[in-house]
């Protein structure tokens, strides 16, 4: 029989150095994909620069047919991200209510894409896991952590909520209870802890990180990939009808919010090194 000639695929992934990324590290070996927050000196926080990179890479893996795991990580062994840049927020976004809305739509965005890429995704967590960073994290299918990292949500004492995610995702994965513990009390869940609530699938010494996500990376490889895109699709389902029923009204709520002292005094004492005056805070109520 003849061979038929295939249509040429106009959504064939790029080469990861064509996108000339500034801000993270994107590489292709195999079928595996792993994109790299690349931002060290200041723990892998996500600027905006960030954001619209990491999209266009979780897209361009999506896109690559060569590509069945992707693998998302920091760079060096301190922290995986600790969520968003608070120089930023208050260079760009403080008392910007319109500027934050389209800041908040960004990252809505980048979530989007990351649950529905059609193919599993694996959290490398190489160190801290915080705020933001742990909104990524648990975007993420599977995770499998460094045995000295720990996790912790930060909104309620730094002036923000958790709710890109974090509100939406946690009760489903620990339970209402623990969910209320972490978002309330905003404390450190040790690596052992967070395998023992559900927050992750393993946790190994570093020296062995690599290994374990690189296993887990062939487990997946070894299965069907149509079943595995319907099979996570299907899984969406209670996180999709979570999110799209809370995600607009907290970014208009959290775009709002901006102008309040809460955020102000949250802000202004990270970027001073100091702690949160609450007593004065609460006197100005």
């Amino acid at each position: 029989m003849p061979k038929t000639q295939g249509k040429k695929n106009i959504y064939s992934g790029k080469s990861p150095k064509s996108f000339k990324f500034k801000h993270i590290i994107y590489k292709k070996e195999g079928y595996k994909a792993t994109i790299t927050i690349n931002r060290v000196k200041v723990l892998n926080c996500l600027d905006l620069t960030t954001i619209h990179e990491l999209t266009a890479a979780f897209k361009d893996a999506s896109w690559d047919d060569n590509v069945a795991v992707i693998i998302l990580t920091g760079a060096g062994k301190q922290a995986f991200s600790t969520g968003a840049d608070l120089n930023e927020q208050q260079e760009y976004f403080l008392g910007n209510p319109n500027d934050y809305y389209k800041w908040m739509y960004e990252f809505i965005q980048l979530h989007e894409v990351m649950r529905n890429v059609g193919k599993p995704t694996i959290a490398r967590l190489n160190g801290i896991v915080v705020g933001g960073g742990n909104e990524l994290n648990i975007s993420c299918d599977l995770a499998i952590a460094a045995d000295h990292i720990y996790i912790r949500q930060v909104g309620a004492a730094r002036g923000s909520v958790a709710a890109a995610g974090a509100t939406q995702f946690l009760p489903i994965m620990v339970g209402d209870r623990r969910a209320r513990e972490i978002l309330f009390l905003c404390e450190e869940i040790p690596a052992a802890k967070a395998l023992e609530w559900g927050m992750v699938n393993q946790v190994v010494p570093y020296e062995k990180l690599d290994e374990a996500v690189e296993l887990m990376a062939k487990k997946l490889y070894n299965k069907l990939p149509e079943c595995l895109r319907y099979t996570k699709q299907q899984l969406n389902f209670w996180r999709d009808l979570s999110w799209h029923t809370t995600i607009g009204h907290a970014r208009d709520w959290l775009s709002l919010h901006n102008l309040s002292g809460e955020v102000k005094e949250g802000i202004s004492a990270f970027n001073q090194k100091r702690g949160v005056n609450y007593k004065k805070v609460r006197k100005t109520k």
